[in-house]
């Protein structure tokens, strides 16, 4: 038998709620507060830019209706309360507009705008401690594990994720239309993740795919300014969408994900040169698109053969492909292919 409801509450209800006393967002069976600043700013961004969020679970009493106790979503409300309490400002790498501005300085229709946003609520009445508990307990145990590429989207919201996203949403169509992911894969997010792969390559040359983290580590500061490497990688990659439509790339082989990122490292060596690689450079291959292309499409022809004469290239291919030499050695020929 139901016995929630489903509701929607703005934001001012919420700091209503707040300021009189009647939100507890500390239950003892919730996680206390435990984001970042930059989690928190990336919320906030969603709401100012008037994207959805997921609903927050509540609990009440039918006799004291105004009480209202977080099941789920409290550090949401913590990150919400807490920026229209001027405790931090957004990221400008999140909202470049009004990063860095606190909430009392806002304009006042985007100050509105905030109070208004509304948010869905499953609200739940006379719920015993066991009966929270149980509940509390079943929405974990639907989470499904995360990626690696979903734990980095959780743990490091800063400038080098946001460049990758930034990346990833350009071309993830191009990418689905040739065949390279699937609308499965993209739901857990493989675009940001082949994104982030490629701007490793323009911010410190090729890296292990492992290597992925140690990026969004060492680039998770606000002051980190990735802006020209991520035009870099959007540069090579209009470049690739210049020599192939999706439908062309569907025809190659270098719709694989690893022959791809050789694909791409060739590229940008011949458009900006990559940090410690060695590769040959077609400096003229903005003009060279055509003969590119034939150049390409013999090697992937010739790819299908399992040709000896490409057998080291096969080779660091099917053994450990996502290790750095290899890569390395995959990525050199295919320079040597497109400068030859």
């Amino acid at each position: 038998m139901k016995n929630f409801s489903t509701r929607v509450y703005s934001i001012g209800d919420f700091l209503e709620w707040q300021r009189n006393d009647l939100l507890n967002l500390s239950p003892d069976f919730q996680r206390r507060g435990v984001w970042s600043t930059q989690a928190k700013s990336y919320l906030m961004d969603t709401i100012i830019t008037g994207k959805p969020m997921p609903k927050i679970l509540i609990t009440q009493s039918l006799r004291d209706a105004r009480s209202k106790k977080i099941i789920d979503g409290q550090q949401r409300l913590r990150a919400i309360i807490e920026y229209c309490s001027d405790n931090y400002t957004i990221y400008k790498s999140h909202n470049e507009e009004y990063g860095g501005i606190l909430y009392s300085n806002l304009p006042q229709e985007i100050k509105s705008e905030i109070l208004n946003y509304q948010i869905g609520v499953d609200l739940l009445y006379d719920l015993s401690y066991e009966e929270t508990l149980d509940i509390f307990a079943r929405l974990n145990t639907y989470s499904v594990r995360l990626n690696p590429q979903e734990v980095r989207n959780a743990e490091f919201p800063g400038p080098f994720k946001q460049s990758s996203y930034k990346i990833g949403y350009k071309y993830v169509t191009y990418w689905e239309e040739s065949g390279m992911l699937t609308k499965q894969k993209v739901a857990r997010m493989a675009e940001a993740e082949l994104a982030s792969d490629l701007l490793v390559v323009a911010v410190g040359g090729i890296e292990p795919k492992r290597a992925i983290t140690n990026y969004y580590k060492q680039h998770n500061k606000e002051d980190s300014d990735l802006t020209l490497y991520a035009n870099k990688v959007i540069e090579a990659l209009d470049l690739i969408t210049e020599i192939y439509s999706p439908d062309e790339l569907k025809e190659t082989h270098y719709t694989q994900i690893q022959l791809f990122y050789s694909l791409f490292c060739a590229v940008y060596h011949s458009l900006f040169g990559i940090k410690d690689f060695d590769g040959k450079r077609n400096l003229n291959i903005k003009e060279d698109i055509g003969r590119t292309k034939v150049k390409l499409n013999d090697f992937s022809q010739v790819y299908d053969t399992e040709d000896p004469s490409i057998g080291e290239f096969i080779d660091a291919l099917r053994r450990a492909a996502t290790e750095k030499a290899q890569r390395k050695v995959r990525a050199k020929i295919l320079c040597d292919v497109i400068a030859g």
